[in-house]
């Protein structure tokens, strides 16, 4: 039946309709008659106290739930505040609707005061993105917007003039949002292809990214077929590692020996899904075989022998049938065992005496035994992030969530945020280092507002840690990465939350038990050591070299005990 609505309203109908639950933003001018609209649908409006937070959130409940999620701004800065939450979003495929409500459409180009082309900002980062000129044009826009970011897995944009969503007309309803389940298989002479090439190799290795994320049993019936060890991107860890004995872990510099070794000394490679950015860490000279469902990531990161453009469950499946099960497992046996050992080198508890600072792996193995067994986890870009993908053991019930793509400072405790509002009854848990924390502090307070009982674990080095092992590295004296911190937890206690500050080991598992068990949003600052190496899984005479220039500059600086610390902390202690 037709009906009188305002296009605002048409367009939170669009969402609902859609599967949208929530709408992170800030309210504003020009959004009013979209959030009097929100206020009268089932859609909850979520409080932030920064736009970039609210992305950051939309953009964590929707790639974790796999629902579509919306966020929403005023004109001029508040729309212009989402950008880096929704390059975030976007670069991880998670489908979010931003809503940039925009000046009255008889105003524009004129300079006015906040005046902001949304479409030119966001063009770029978004798999839709288109301002709405005239009301009768709007449901067909917002469908298109809708459909977008479900069936494209990203961001759209629909920029809103507020005179266009205040605007009454009525609506036909003619325009619904339709989703797409299909998946594309391989042609059966591609199939014929990819077995031929197997059949010509011995050590058959996997590397499996994000692509293989609901994929998990056929990947695993493969491996078992082919006798392939399978080795995965730090994004497909949730997925892949879980309930799999072919599991050798991650390469790059997150990864162990068990994962690095294997993919070097392969002579055939299936990367499923996989679109790891370091070419280094490829071998060197194995037949690649690449299946990926986007033909622009076909060879991308490395030559490949040959490409499928396909889903990866579908071909998977069309494959399996088509192989010969092998016997001979040494290859297999010979890197789950390196791996084995590897985790359990990592999972050696680091404990130090009480007048020494903790190491940052012992609080997140402290994190990982102690949290709830679907418990959530966040880690924010740097140290945090490396810890969070070497120490959280995961179930095929937990999740993480880091900025691997995008590699934003910050994104931890929003995106926290959004999972608490998405999984309420879940433990949600943010690995945040303090330069992260403190970039967004002023969303703590949405914690409180909304009552979300996110549980906040500070990494607390007092540095930029990652930029200054990274100068280091590079062979200079660390520069402007000192931070002069207050004490966090008691500015968490001034706001609502529960707070405690950590400085010695022996009291940390109290600690963190206590922490993660209270009733409501906590955070506990923990000081932690600043000169903890990631080692990488293959150290590098360049590596060595940039250190030891390091060191003989820091020495000329009067700062060389620096580096005797992290020598003692780093090799003599482990």
């Amino acid at each position: 039946m037709s009906t009188k609505k305002t296009v605002a309203q048409i367009l939170v109908d669009v969402l609902s309709e859609a599967g949208v639950k929530h709408c992170y933003g800030v309210v504003g001018d020009t959004l009013n008659y979209v959030t009097e609209a929100i206020h009268d649908s089932n859609i909850e409006w979520v409080h932030v106290r920064h736009e970039e937070a609210g992305a950051f959130a939309a953009g964590a409940e929707a790639f974790v739930s796999d629902q579509l999620t919306a966020c929403a701004g005023s004109c001029g800065p508040g729309s212009l505040h989402f950008i880096n939450g929704i390059y975030e979003a976007q670069r991880n495929g998670a489908p979010v609707v931003l809503i940039a409500s925009q000046l009255a459409s008889d105003g524009l180009g004129s300079d006015l005061p906040q005046e902001v082309d949304f479409v030119s900002v966001y063009k770029n980062c978004s798999v839709f993105c288109q301002q709405v000129i005239h009301p009768h044009s709007a449901r067909r826009i917002f469908t298109q917007a809708v459909e977008a970011a479900i069936n494209q897995h990203g961001v759209a944009v629909i920029v809103l003039p507020v005179d266009v969503s205040k605007a009454e007309i009525i609506d036909h309803a003619s325009y619904l949002p339709v989703e797409s389940k299909s998946a594309t298989v391989p042609h059966l002479d591609d199939l014929k292809k990819i077995v031929s090439l197997i059949d010509k190799g011995k050590n058959i290795g996997i590397y499996a990214g994000i692509g293989c994320r609901y994929a998990h049993d056929e990947l695993v019936e493969l491996a078992q077929i082919l006798k392939a060890p399978i080795a995965h991107t730090s994004r497909a860890k949730d997925f892949i590692e879980p309930n799999n004995p072919y599991n050798v872990g991650m390469t790059g510099m997150f990864g162990t020996k068990g994962g690095f070794e294997m993919i070097k000394s392969c002579d055939t490679l299936l990367l499923l899904g996989c679109g790891f950015a370091w070419s280094q860490f490829y071998p060197d000279n194995a037949t690649i075989i690449q299946v990926d469902h986007d033909a622009t990531r076909i060879g991308l990161r490395h030559p490949v022998d040959f490409g499928v453009i396909a889903d990866v469950k579908a071909t998977i499946k069309a494959l399996i049938p088509l192989l010969i099960a092998r016997q001979d497992q040494q290859f297999l046996d010979k890197y789950v065992e390196l791996y084995k050992k590897a985790v359990a080198k990592l999972d050696k508890k680091m404990v130090v005496s009480s007048n020494q600072l903790i190491h940052p792996q012992y609080l997140v193995d402290l994190l990982d035994k102690h949290a709830a067994e679907d418990a959530l986890f966040t880690a924010d870009v740097g140290s945090a992030m490396v810890w969070l993908s070497r120490h959280i053991h995961v179930n095929g019930k937990r999740r993480t969530l880091s900025s691997l793509k995008h590699g934003s400072m910050a994104n931890a405790m929003p995106q926290a945020l959004g999972l608490q509002k998405a999984y309420p009854q879940r433990q949600v848990i943010s690995i945040s280092g303090d330069g992260g924390l403190t970039m967004l502090l002023g969303d703590l307070l949405t914690a409180v507002q909304e009552k979300l009982p996110i549980k906040i674990a500070v990494l607390n080095n007092q540095s930029l840690n990652f930029v200054e092992l990274e100068q280091k590295q590079e062979g200079l004296v660390n520069r402007y990465t000192d931070l002069n911190n207050p004490n966090l937890a008691d500015i968490a206690k001034s706001i609502g939350f529960y707070g405690r500050k950590v400085t010695e080991a022996e009291q940390l598992e109290q600690a963190v038990q206590e922490f993660l068990a209270y009733d409501g949003p906590a955070l506990l600052d923990v000081h932690t050591s600043a000169n903890e190496l990631i080692m990488p899984p293959m150290v590098t005479v360049g590596d060595v070299k940039g250190m030891a220039l390091y060191s003989a500059k820091a020495t000329l600086e009067g700062k060389g005990g620096d580096f005797i610390d992290l020598i003692k902390d780093n090799f003599i202690k482990k």
